[in-house]
C-alpha cells in the first residue's frame, strides 16, 4: 500500500445488543396498527406491511432451523448468483403465500416467540468463529459477528420499510443506523471484484451524516481490500447522504436517484460503481 496515507482497518461490528430493541420496537407497532394498515403497500415494492411482517417471520424461522437446529431442506445446487436470486425469491413468495392465513395477532405473537428464539441463538455464538459466507460479501466463510450483523440489517431495513408504510418514525438515530451501515460497506470489495485498475489505485467512499463515515477501497496485487480513512489524493472519491446510502444499498432506490442525492470526483467509473452495491440478495 502506498505509504503516503495513514488507514485503520475496519473493526468488528457488534449488534447483538441490538436485537431486543428491534424487536420490541417491531412487536409494539405491529400490536397497535388498525386493521387496514396490514394491506398498505410498502413504497417502492410489491409487498404489503402483512407481507414484510411474513417475511421477518419466515427469516426468523429459516434461520433457527439452519443456524441452531442444523436442519436443511434438500434442493437443487445453486450454481450462480441469478440462481440463488431465484431461489431465495422463490422461497420468499410461497412462504408469503402459505402464511397468508395467520391473523395479525398470531403473527405478533409468533414474532415474539421466534425472535426471543433468535436472540438466546446470537447470544450463544463465539462471535469470532468462521461460518457460511455472507453471500453478498463474497464466497469466503465470514466470522459470526458479520453473519449476525447481516441479520440486523435485515431486521432494520425491513422494519423501516413498515414504518414507512404506515407513516411511524423509523429507527435512523446513529445507534441503529450506523452499524447498518457499516455492516453494508463491508461489501464493497466484493462489489469491485471485477474492477480492474493498477496497483495502489484508491477510491474514496464517505457516507456523510453522523452514522456515516470514511471508507477507501485500495487496488492490492490481485484484489481490492478495505480500510477506514481518507485519502487526499484518491484516484475517484463518492459521497453519499446516509438517508440515501442504506436506500440504494438495499435496492430501495435506483442508482439513478441516488447518483442526483450524492457527489463524485476524478475517475468516474470508478467511482460510480459504488452505486451498483448491493447489500441484500436481490
Amino acid at each position: 500500500m502506498r505509504n503516503d496515507i495513514v488507514v485503520r482497518e475496519p473493526r468488528p461490528i457488534l449488534t447483538i445488543q441490538l436485537f431486543p430493541e428491534l424487536l420490541a420496537g417491531l412487536v409494539d407497532l405491529l400490536t397497535a396498527l388498525a386493521g387496514e394498515d396490514w394491506t398498505k403497500p410498502i413504497p417502492r415494492k410489491s409487498w404489503s406491511v402483512k407481507d414484510v411482517a411474513l417475511h421477518l417471520l419466515g427469516v426468523d424461522v429459516g434461520v433457527l432451523s439452519r443456524e441452531r437446529d442444523g436442519y436443511m431442506v434438500s434442493g437443487k445446487e445453486i450454481r450462480s448468483h441469478r440462481e440463488l436470486v431465484e431461489f431465495v425469491k422463490m422461497l420468499n413468495d410461497t412462504w408469503i403465500q402459505g402464511a397468508e392465513r395467520l391473523s395479525p395477532r398470531l403473527l405478533c405473537e409468533l414474532l415474539q416467540f421466534t425472535g426471543n428464539q433468535l436472540n438466546d441463538c446470537f447470544q450463544s455464538l463465539d462471535p469470532y468463529a468462521l461460518g457460511d459466507p455472507v453471500g453478498w460479501a463474497g464466497p469466503e466463510p465470514a466470522p459470526n459477528w458479520f453473519r449476525v450483523a447481516r441479520e440486523y440489517t435485515e431486521r432494520w431495513h425491513h422494519q423501516q420499510h413498515i414504518r414507512e408504510a404506515v407513516a411511524r418514525p423509523g429507527y435512523t438515530e446513529a445507534r441503529y443506523l450506523k452499524p447498518a451501515l457499516d455492516t453494508f460497506m463491508r461489501a464493497l470489495p466484493h462489489a469491485y471484484r471485477n474492477v480492474e485498475a493498477q496497483r495502489d489505485t484508491i477510491i474514496n467512499v464517505t457516507i456523510s451524516g453522523d452514522a456515516g463515515d470514511r471508507w477507501l477501497l485500495v487496488r492490492e496485487r490481485n484484489q481490492w481490500s478495505l480500510h477506514m480513512g481518507n485519502a487526499e489524493n484518491a484516484d475517484a472519491d463518492a459521497v453519499i447522504p446516509q438517508e440515501i446510502a442504506w436506500k440504494l444499498f438495499t435496492k430501495w432506490i435506483r442508482k439513478e436517484e441516488a447518483l442526483k442525492e450524492s457527489e463524485i470526483r476524478g475517475d468516474l467509473s470508478l467511482a460510480s460503481k459504488v452505486f451498483d452495491m448491493t447489500a441484500v440478495i436481490a
